[in-house]
Parts: C-alpha cells; sequence; structure tokens
C-alpha cells in the first residue's frame, strides 16, 4: 500500500446528493454515512430573533431546518429542495445556494484531529446519471470556492447509477435508481451506457402524492399537507400488490387483516383507515405502474398525473411502469448484451425499501418481486433483480469505494467527466 493509498484509506469522503436525502461522511463513518434533508431554509432577514441573533445562518441546513419551520405559506417560499427533480437549473442560484451550505455542512461535521497529517478529504460526489455538464461545472466551482480552509484535496464525481454498480461489485448489470423525485434506469457495460438510459418523472414523491389523497378520503385532510408526516405514513402502511386487482378485492374482505394504523412518536396524532384500509396497496402500486384505472379517479378530482418532462436533453417519462422501463432500456443495447445485462438488474434507493408484513405475504410483494413480475407480463423470464444491501446508503458506498480506487494521478478529464480535481496540497 503506497503512502497515498494509505492516506486516502482514512480521508476519502463521500457526498450523495439525493433528490430528498443528503448522505455524507467519511470512509471511517462504516457502514452508515449521516444524512439529512437535501433542503435548505432561508429565515426571514426581517424578524426580531434574526437581527439579535447575528450568528443566525443566512440558509439553514441539517437537522435544525425544523426548529425554524412555520406556517404552510411561509414553508412554500423559505424551504428549498434543490434537486426535486435530480437537476439544477444552471441559473437557479437559490438552489445552488443550498447545495454551496449543505457541502460546507457535510465538511464541517466531520473534523479530524489536529496534527495527524490531515491535508484535506478526497471528495467524491455523486449526481444523477442525466445530470448536463454545466451541473458538474458548478458543482466543482462551489468546492473550489469553500475551501479555503483546506478540508478538500481533491474532488471527483461519479454517477449515482454507476456508484451503485461499484458499490455492489458488478460491472455489467442494470441499474435502478430511485429516489424522491425521479428513477434512473442505467444500463452499464463497465461503464454508464448514456444513450440507452431511461429516466421517469416519478419517485418517492408521487407515493406521498396517492398517501396524501387516500388521507384526505379518510378524514385526515388536515393532515394530508404536511409533507413529513405524509412520507412517515407512506413508509409505516404502504404495500406493494404482487397483483392489485386481487390484493384490493382480498383486503376487502378481510379489512381486519389489512387494517392500516399509524401513530407518531411522542404525539396523541394518529391515523386509521380502517374500512379503507384497501387503499394502501395503491401506494405501492403507483410507484410501480400508475397505469391502472383506479388512479384515474384521483387524476379526475385534481392530483397531477406524473407527466413526460423534458430537461435539457433529457425526457423524463411520467406513466411508463418499471417493467416497460427496463426492456426500453435494455433494448437501446447491442442484442449480444442484453442477456447478460438482464442477469443483474440491481434496485438502489429509498423508493425500494418496501416491507412485507407477516400474514401479508399472499398478498404483498418486495420491490425485486415486483419487477420481476413487471417483467414477466412483457415476456423477459430469465431475469435476476436484487436489492442491494443498503438501498438508501448504495451510492453513499460506492462513492466510498470509487474514491479510494481511482489512482490519485489520474487528474480530472472533462471529456470523460471523471478523474481527480486537486484543490489544494
Amino acid at each position: 500500500m503506497t503512502a497515498e493509498t494509505d492516506y486516502r484509506s482514512h480521508y476519502t469522503f463521500a457526498m450523495d446528493f439525493g433528490t430528498s436525502d443528503f448522505k455524507f461522511g467519511p470512509i471511517t463513518c462504516g457502514e452508515t454515512p449521516r444524512i439529512v434533508n437535501n433542503r435548505g431554509y432561508f429565515p426571514d432577514k426581517n424578524s426580531v430573533v434574526y437581527k439579535a441573533f447575528e450568528s443566525t445562518d443566512e440558509i439553514i441546513v441539517g437537522e435544525d431546518v425544523p426548529l425554524y419551520l412555520q406556517s404552510a405559506d411561509d414553508l412554500s417560499s423559505r424551504l428549498v429542495y434543490p434537486m426535486r427533480n435530480g437537476m439544477i437549473d444552471r441559473a437557479d442560484d437559490t438552489a445552488w445556494r443550498v447545495v454551496s451550505a449543505l457541502t460546507n455542512f457535510g465538511l464541517n461535521s466531520f473534523k479530524p484531529e489536529p496534527n495527524n497529517g490531515f491535508q484535506g478529504y478526497y471528495v467524491v460526489a455523486s449526481l444523477s446519471s442525466v445530470s448536463p455538464r454545466y451541473m458538474y461545472e458548478r458543482l466543482l466551482e462551489l468546492f473550489g470556492q469553500n475551501n479555503a480552509n483546506g478540508n478538500v484535496k481533491a474532488i471527483t464525481v461519479i454517477p449515482q447509477p454507476f456508484a451503485v454498480a461499484i458499490g455492489h461489485g458488478v460491472t455489467t448489470c442494470v441499474v435502478i435508481e430511485s429516489g424522491h423525485g425521479n428513477s434512473q434506469v442505467c444500463p452499464i457495460s463497465k461503464y454508464p451506457i448514456r444513450a440507452a438510459q431511461v429516466v421517469l418523472n416519478r419517485g418517492g414523491g408521487d407515493a406521498n402524492a396517492i398517501t396524501s389523497e387516500i388521507l384526505k378520503d379518510a378524514g385526515y385532510g388536515d393532515l394530508a399537507n404536511e409533507e413529513a408526516f405524509v412520507r412517515k405514513v407512506k413508509e409505516n402502511i404502504g404495500l406493494v400488490p404482487a397483483d392489485l386487482d386481487a390484493a384490493v378485492d382480498e383486503a376487502k374482505r378481510s379489512p381486519r387483516k389489512f387494517r392500516a394504523k399509524y401513530k407518531v412518536p411522542g404525539t396523541r396524532v394518529e391515523i386509521d383507515l380502517e374500512k379503507d384500509s384497501w387503499s394502501r396497496f395503491l401506494i405501492g402500486e403507483y410507484v410501480f405502474n400508475p397505469n391502472h384505472e383506479i388512479f384515474e379517479s384521483y387524476f379526475g378530482r385534481g392530483m397531477p398525473r406524473p407527466r413526460d418532462v423534458k430537461m435539457g436533453d433529457t425526457i423524463f417519462r411520467g406513466m411508463l411502469d418499471f417493467g416497460d422501463a427496463i426492456v426500453a432500456s435494455v433494448e437501446r443495447c447491442p442484442v449480444e448484451l442484453q442477456p447478460m445485462l438482464y442477469r443483474e438488474v440491481l434496485l438502489s434507493g429509498g423508493n425500494f425499501s418496501w416491507i412485507v408484513p407477516e400474514r401479508l405475504e399472499d398478498t404483498a410483494v418486495d420491490a425485486p418481486t415486483k419487477i420481476k413480475l413487471l417483467l414477466r407480463q412483457k415476456g423477459i423470464k430469465n431475469v435476476s433483480v436484487k436489492m442491494t444491501k443498503s438501498p438508501q446508503f448504495s451510492v453513499w458506498h460506492g462513492c466510498i469505494i470509487y474514491g479510494f480506487a481511482v489512482p490519485d494521478n489520474y487528474g480530472w478529464d472533462w471529456q470523460r467527466l471523471e478523474g481527480w480535481m486537486k484543490l489544494s496540497g
């Protein structure tokens, strides 16, 4: 082991900019990085509190954000999620200021002991696989501007699906990275096949949207607009059906068996869907396939239909189900490569973390099983679908491995968008 490799074994630092969560930390974190919401709050500068406490930050990020939250109207103008769709517009200075604050927050959360030879971290930042070049440029620029204290020795950027593949130890596969704002289907053969990527304008946020509608129908309209609460309800009661029609019929016949209840710890807030507990299956189905006719009633009442959106040169597909998305992606690759891609389909991201409660195994399924069922409907039977070991953190793990493996003398290449950009030392 060279001295440089030994240094990186202590001071590699990964940052995963997810659409909802920001995961970060050095290699010494082990299996679990630190995680905060990928958001920033802009406090009212004219308030008495702000004027009285000059040390108050201009942008609040991290765990302290909830302490500043006020009315719903206030949130809409002051609470900024910079990467709702995995991308930031070039001119969106407000979003870039939040990203800048988050990078500083992440680095300053871990302070190495003084006089131990620390010369700055080797930082690996991950972005969506469809991020345009200007996002790389702006992110690298931010690190350069914020490095006055020498916390960063070198920085590189890696596409999220590629980080997943590296973390899982495979270089020929299809990675589906599904977060809050979008889902990326990316074939990989030694490197991401960018021309074959399919991106869905659908993720955990859409599951939140259908959950909110279900809560309104059940009489909890006062809680249905609180995003953090709705997300918790989704995570605790949402189920993925093997077959939606069969699951709904069974749940209506046996409402007690499928009863959906959730109580917020430390509060008196509790929801109980009672006879409408069959609707918990709509939450998971909507993520994987929003085309079932049952969702038309929600669209008719005003819930936005997932729509196709063009961002830069990329079209984010709204209503495409995961089975069709995988097939479309793989079939853009050479025919002789396609069977090898189906042999290893990897699922990553918090949007795939669905549980199957005891006694409901005959009706509810996990994410890999649902993907297999969807692919079987398309005639694809010889397929292996696996969940990454830690779906929420698999990108972060891959970033750590990548940062430890890329040679120190491999400088940043603007054509390939890879390598180390040295900032200090």
